[in-house]
């Protein structure tokens, strides 16, 4: 019988959790910014919500948007299941969370640097006086920072923690 060693043991798919997190991150800010606090939509600094035509534009976009993530969580899904299925996979939970974190440091810093700083496409919270959305806009991306940074952190202590000899 062949019994597979650590060193054998295929790694960790960081990518997959990665992916999963920008799915995740991206599933929180359309669902809970964009629908149920209303805060923003993808398009409501261009298109402001003051007619039903710039509301079906802003919500169609918000689909779109959703639909981009819900890819990402799919393609993530399937690395982990195909990478899982071909053999023992090193699993570890602070890889995994870790990935996780990454992944939604990634995309609130990469989404807030562009939609809101660069593009200007909408700002974190649109319902505070103009002169305030600044603030919120900074303090979306320290969040994804901090995600990150915890992230890279996790994942860290997962590879060390995967490097170490099994208890038999």
């Amino acid at each position: 019988m062949i019994v597979a060693t650590r060193s054998q043991q295929p790694s960790f798919p960081v990518h997959a959790g990665i992916l999963i997190g920008l799915g995740l991150g991206g599933f929180f800010d359309g669902i809970v910014l964009h629908q149920v606090l209303q805060w923003h939509h993808m398009l409501s600094s261009w298109y402001p919500i003051n007619s039903v035509q710039n509301l079906e534009l802003n919500t169609l976009w918000d689909g779109i948007f959703h639909s981009a993530t819900y890819v990402f969580v799919i393609v993530g899904l399937f690395i982990f299941w195909r990478v899982g299925h071909n053999g023992h996979l090193a699993w570890s939970s602070k890889s995994f969370v870790g990935a996780l974190l990454i992944g939604w440091g990634l995309f609130n810093f990469v989404e807030g640097l562009i939609d809101h700083q660069l593009l200007g496409v909408h700002h974190v919270n649109e319902r505070v006086p103009r002169e305030q959305w600044i603030y919120w806009d900074l303090a979306f991306l320290a969040w994804g920072l901090a995600m990150l940074a915890a992230g890279w952190r996790l994942m860290r202590a997962g590879h060390v923690e995967q490097a170490a000899p099994q208890a038999q």
